[in-house]
């Protein structure tokens, strides 16, 4: 089977267009977020007494991008995360309807999504601000078992549609869910398939991309089991340390898609495209 590569195409301010064998995988920016350095944990669950050297602080905070992913053979297609809408009320967030207007993607041709976890710049924007259903055509909402529990208030009417992940499972010919629980009991990460290739697409494996890929072992506070998370992205990252394969982040750097290679103690990252917004 021919190798493949993921190769930058196209980019705008809120997107960024790859091409990946016979799939397109598009970026969407959501926006940002920012969150003070105590978030960080160490081995043993207490904050980190400083933020090392060649960590960027945005005034005293972590500068967290917020990134979701559309992937499509043409005929098929699949919508990973969802941003936040206007659930945290930030103007620096929801504008991943906007990205999808830039990137030409029609929202009311999307019927699956794929959401990672259930936390809230992953999964409101399912409903915009006005109230509404973001894809009116919505079938199948591909989220962990452990976080169905969600799907309640402004998200009760797409509970019908939900398919609970406990174990890998096939979405289509080309993405399988795998879960990966400990940020959050049904955190999932989606492996996309392209000949030789692997994309792992994940949402809160690494909050802190210029910290956590050199030091695997620093946790976050919202990390609903840090042990089991710190595991978790310990297994991902040696995996992704393999040959032809590709990771795409919610948190990493917008556009958020890259390589990871072992460098010391930890792993090093490249991303494939400069940051964008």
């Amino acid at each position: 089977m021919m190798e493949v590569s993921m190769r930058l195409v196209s980019s705008g301010r809120l997107h960024a267009v790859f091409d990946f064998g016979g799939l397109q995988v598009i970026s969407l920016r959501d926006g940002y977020i920012d969150m003070p350095p105590s978030r960080l944990r160490d081995e043993h669950g207490c904050p980190l007494p400083n933020v090392p050297d060649g960590v960027p602080l945005v005034g005293d905070n972590l500068r967290l991008a917020v990134n979701a992913f559309f992937v499509t053979d043409g005929t098929t297609s699949l919508l990973i995360d969802t941003g936040a809408s206007d659930n945290w009320h930030d103007p620096t967030m929801g504008l991943i309807y906007e990205a999808l207007d830039e990137a030409r993607i029609d929202r009311a041709l999307i019927t699956d999504v794929a959401i990672t976890h259930d936390h809230e710049d992953h999964v409101s924007g399912l409903i915009m601000p006005d109230g509404s259903e973001a894809f009116p055509k919505l079938e199948r909402v591909w989220i962990g078992a452990g976080d169905t529990a969600v799907f309640t208030g402004r998200l009760e009417t797409i509970r019908e549609r939900v398919v609970p992940v406990s174990e890998r499972l096939a979405i289509n010919d080309w993405a399988t869910a795998v879960p990966t629980p400990g940020h959050t009991p049904g955190h999932t990460v989606y492996e996309i398939t392209s000949g030789t290739a692997h994309l792992l697409v994940w949402g809160d494996t690494v909050h802190v991309p210029t910290l956590q890929f050199e030091h695997p072992q620093v946790a976050w506070e919202f990390d609903g089991n840090q042990a089991q998370a710190r595991a978790a992205r310990a297994v991902l990252l040696e995996r992704l340390s393999e040959a032809n394969h590709f990771v795409a982040g919610a948190h990493l750097d917008s556009p958020g898609i890259a390589r990871v290679s072992p460098a010391g103690t930890g792993y090093a990252l490249e991303y494939l495209a400069p940051p964008i917004g």
